[in-house]
């Protein structure tokens, strides 16, 4: 029984060998076969890139020394492509040098010619052992995952639950995502989240920004280009289209994307394929698109400035960020989590922020959101080296919003015919206790702090005022 288990999981290996002696070719090939894997052969490093591309290898076994591209470049591009295939290097007594280089660049091993049966079939079963060990500590890590953990996104207001809620539900999908939010609120974490947490995830998360790449250099770096396609195109180069194979690419501000480019993309969601600049073969896309964009692409349609089909195509499953206005409650988890992380990075021992400047935090609107917030406290972590970050630590714009009196008088409107003095005043206190309760998470100690009042008093407001 065990026996049968191990060939039919052999029988779903599949080898790629790249060595240019025909002869040495077919014997290797031959013996690998006998073995149980799936084995398929070619000449040159050039044509095992072509290969790799359009299908799908669990191991590389590459001659150093080809005609065209030889055993290095190949080992990079397999492993540009993708970073967890396995390669091994076949080298000559003279090069074994140049192997161990290539170990260093992500080879997993090398033999040695003239190729022995016995030391081949011992490299690839250490080898295969290795890869099936690294999927069973990532598939141990998936498993001991909590609900909510996505990395480096942190949240606990109501709306980022939201937001937790829908990447869990998209992720196992293969459906196109579209991420809407001002810069700043961590579009790009998203995706990642996503795809980390995906069917994908072995596989390369390849992030574009059309935003920041030159119009007349995306193609290229969306689709790759032949050499001689252009000027300037002194040889051949890959696209992250391709680079992405099995995995997703992120198109973040696809809102700015060219109408020209918008066609093109349109094509490759629509039929999984496309060319590089130049080429005439057509390139099979097995790719997830997750797009961001900070811009209302509905408003973008009718402006005519983005293509309505490609705004259908792409917009199946929107996610909207809030800001960091919108949640305020996060904004102590934040300040916290970021200390920590640049107290260690630039060796710092700030303890926190002082009540005082804690609220001036929680009252400035953080119109840059979280990348704001973040470079803030890098900053004041930086400057203020260790003890408690106080009020005269904190820059102009963030003390000009008021020194802790409530803005909510300053909209108070009294009509003609007057108001009912009683029932404004008992609405402004019920919202004072719910606006405190929120930013406290519902820690009546806390919320009671805020307002400057003892907890059994806060407590007995509570009750006048039914809240739970």
């Amino acid at each position: 029984m065990a026996d049968s288990k191990i060939k039919k999981e052999m029988k779903n290996i599949r080898i790629l060998i790249a060595e240019d002696n025909e002869l040495s070719r077919d014997n290797l090939a031959e013996l690998l076969r006998s073995y149980g894997y799936e084995v398929k052969g070619v000449g040159d490093g050039r044509q095992a890139m072509d290969v790799f591309i359009d299908d799908k290898y669990d191991l590389v076994i590459t001659d150093l020394k080809m005609p065209h591209v030889d055993g290095l470049h190949l080992l990079k591009f397999v492993k540009e492509v993708n970073p967890e295939s396995i390669v091994i290097m076949i080298t000559g007594y003279g090069t074994v040098n140049s192997a161990v280089e290539a170990m260093k660049l992500g080879a997993f091993d090398y033999i040695t010619k003239p190729l022995k049966d016995d030391i081949v079939k011992l490299t690839i079963d250490r080898a295969l052992s290795f890869a099936k060990l690294k999927e069973e500590n990532i598939t141990l890590k998936d498993h001991l995952k909590k609900k909510y953990d996505f990395g480096k996104i942190i949240g606990f207001s109501d709306n980022m639950r939201k937001v937790f809620d829908n990447i869990e539900k998209v992720a196992s999908s293969d459906s196109t995502v579209v991420i809407y939010g001002e810069s700043g609120t961590g579009k790009e974490l998203v995706a990642r989240a996503i795809h980390f947490n995906s069917d994908r995830r072995s596989f390369p998360l390849v992030p574009v920004n059309c935003g920041a790449i030159p119009e007349e250099l995306l193609e290229s770096e969306l689709f790759g280009h032949e050499k001689g396609a252009f000027t300037g195109a002194i040889k051949s180069r890959v696209g992250r289209f391709e680079l992405a194979q099995s995995g997703t690419i992120f198109l973040d501000e696809i809102g700015d994307m060219s109408p020209a480019l918008q066609v093109k993309v349109l094509r490759v969601i629509q039929e999984k394929q496309f060319e590089r600049i130049g080429g005439v073969k057509t390139i099979n896309a097995d790719v997830r698109i997750i797009c961001a964009t900070n811009q209302d692409l509905e408003k973008a349609v009718q402006e005519k400035r983005f293509r309505e089909d490609l705004f259908y195509r792409i917009n199946v499953i929107p996610i909207t960020l809030p800001p960091l206005r919108d949640r305020k409650m996060d904004v102590p988890v934040l300040v916290n989590h970021f200390l920590q992380k640049f107290n260690k990075l630039k060796k710092r021992n700030v303890k926190g922020l002082t009540p005082e400047a804690s609220n001036y935090m929680m009252r400035y609107s953080w119109p840059g959101n979280v990348r704001e917030l973040e470079n803030l406290i890098e900053m004041l972590v930086v400057m203020r080296e260790d003890g408690m970050i106080k009020v005269d630590d904190l820059p102009p714009k963030i003390l000009s919003v008021g020194k802790g009196k409530s803005e909510v008088l300053s909209v108070v409107d009294i009509p003609e015919d007057g108001i009912e003095y009683n029932g404004v005043v008992d609405q402004f206190e019920k919202d004072l206790l719910l606006k405190a309760l929120e930013k406290t998470g519902g820690v009546k100690n806390r919320a009671a702090k805020l307002l400057n009042l003892n907890r059994t008093t806060f407590v007995e407001k509570l009750k006048r005022f039914n809240i739970s």
